[in-house]
This record gives structure tokens, sequence and C-alpha cells, in this order.
């Protein structure tokens, strides 16, 4: 059968982002074939785009969605034509209307849980739920540093904070975000357009330092984000919105007392499987009860990726942005 997809050919901006036309056949041994109803859009999906993230080209683009199942392949168990079900990360080429993938990574989606939601909540939902239980596991007694703290994956930071009882102060870029961040749960929020972060947080700690740092915005964060841990406390780098930080002498650690840095992935937090459905059991858990909120602040059609990719680049958007494939 047919598809349509967005892809790229060249690396560079939205305008790259073509619309085409692939032949999509039956699941293999292992795999599942979907019927999207709906995808995230991501950062890493840009990072691919204008080749930060480097992959053969041509190639299609996209990691998260939801959808249903329309067939399986041999020696599948646990998923059955007809399920609704939900993916936070697989090969690439999401951005489609039908695609195969391995069933390893894919999970029912509940009931209570619309297509929209389930493809904004897997990828970014994930991310905060192993940099808050796997990463750096907070206890509820911590003061934290969450930089874009109004984005898709900062809003579910914000409210994952409060069920825990720790203390997340934010980094946005305007008032609005601000005040969106807040109205999520973060305890204070730094207005980077008008206020140094760093200044701000002592302000509000009087004086203190944190033990952790989550920063996915990059090289224009970087060295605010060590002068604001404690001695052996934790830089966790988990994206480059702003690029990637690069030309590091490792002495800086040292000179900023003794600091630990890691840069996770998804990819290795929800490995084996049965990793994978306890997190999303959790974050599930959490939006059927309500604690987490997930409304996705933009939908776009399949054939508008281009425009969603620059309102996200743009910082023109708050929360996710979904794309609707038809």
């Amino acid at each position: 059968m047919k598809t349509i997809a967005i892809g790229i050919s060249r690396f560079g901006g939205p305008e790259v982002l073509e619309m085409i036309e692939r032949e999509v056949g039956a699941p293999g041994p292992g795999e599942v074939r979907i019927r999207n109803r709906a995808v995230g859009v991501n950062f890493i999906d840009i990072y691919h785009r204008t080749g930060l993230y480097k992959a053969p080209l041509p190639h299609a683009l996209g990691f998260e969605g939801a959808g249903e199942i329309e067939a399986v392949g041999e020696g599948v168990s646990g998923l059955r034509e007809g399920d609704r079900v939900a993916y936070p990360q697989g090969p690439i080429g999401a951005y489609a209307q039908v695609r195969t993938m391995p069933a390893a990574t894919v999970v029912r989606l509940p009931a209570g849980i619309s297509f929209e939601q389930g493809a904004a909540m897997m990828l970014k939902g994930l991310t905060v739920q192993y940099l808050f239980r796997q990463t750096y596991r907070l206890q509820g007694t911590e003061t934290i540093l969450f930089h874009a703290a109004a984005g898709g994956v900062g809003l579910i930071a914000c409210q994952w904070a409060r069920i825990l009882g720790t203390r997340l102060i934010g980094t946005v870029g305007s008032q609005a975000k601000a005040e969106l961040a807040r109205e999520h749960g973060a305890w204070r929020v730094a207005d980077t357009s008008r206020e140094d972060f760093v200044q701000r947080l002592g302000e509000w700690t009087g004086g203190e330092r944190v033990p952790v740092v989550y920063d996915s915005v990059g090289r224009d964060t970087f060295e605010g984000s060590l002068d604001c841990l404690q001695p052996r406390g934790l830089l966790v780098s988990f994206g480059s919105s702003s690029g990637a930080v690069t030309g590091v002498d490792l002495s800086i650690f040292a000179r900023k007392g003794s600091l630990y840095v890691t840069r996770p992935t998804l990819a290795t937090h929800i490995v084996p499987r049965a990793r994978l459905e306890e997190s999303a059991a959790e974050l599930f858990d959490h939006v059927l009860a309500g604690r987490i909120r997930i409304d996705p602040a933009r939908t776009y059609p399949l054939a508008e990726a281009a425009r969603a990719h620059a309102d996200l680049e743009q910082r023109r958007t708050s929360g996710a942005c979904v794309l609707l494939p038809g």
C-alpha cells in the first residue's frame, strides 16, 4: 500500500521538508503496521533536518506518534490488530500516514487518552520520567533548575516536579511563557529575555546553588548552568536547541566544584521493554488521574510540517506541537 510521508533529501531549514509517496508493506517479524492518527513534533526532528544529528539521506522524519495497529507481524505478542497504541521513539519516520515499526517500542494507549495527547506526551513525558526518576532520582526535597520550562517537555516537568514536591526554577523567553510555566507548577521562573537566570536563582535560594540542572538549550546556557550547581552537582544536558556545546575544557568542571555532567538519551532509558512499559504506566497514571495535563498547544495538517518546524524553531510555540496525518 502507498502512504504519504514527510522527509528530506538535503539538510537545511524548514523549506527542505518534502511530501513524498512511499510504499508500506506488511509488517515483518517482530513488527506492527500503524495508521498514525497524530504525530509529535520535537526538537530532535529539527536536529535531523539541519544535520546536527546526521542520518543517511534521503530519509523521513519524526519519532513520536499515536494511532491504530492495522497489522501484526510474526512473533509479536501483547499487541493485536485494532489496538490503540503510542510510541515514543523508534526508527525515524513518524511523519507519515502509515508506517511499520518494531513492536518493542509500541505500547497500548489507554482509552482515556486521545491520540493527540498520546502524540504530545510519549517522547516528552517519558523524557521527563527518565530525567526525574532515573538519571537523577528526585526525592521531593530538592530545588532544581529546568531550562525551557514552557516547552513541551518543560510543561510536563513543571507538573511532575509539583507532584513530587520538588521546587522547580524554570527559565523561559517571555513573560507570557513565565506565566504558563507557573500555572503548570513551576516554583519560580526567570524570563531570560530580561533577567539573568544565575542571579535570579541565587536571589530565590538565598545564595544557595542546586544539586541538579536539566538543560535542553545547550550552547547559550551551558556555563550559566554550571554556575548554578553546588559542589559535586550534576548537569543533565539533554538537548541543544540553541546549538551544540563544543570545545569544552574538562578542567572547568573541577574549577566550578568537582561537577558531574551527563548527556543521556531516551533510547537508553526505555530498554528492556519492561522498563518502557513501567515508565509509560507511570506517565499514563499521572495523566489519567489529572495530575499531569497534556493539551497540545498547536495542531497542524501533515502537509504543514514545515510551518510547525518554523514555529517551534522560532520559539513561537508553548507546549507540544502535533501533526495530524488525516
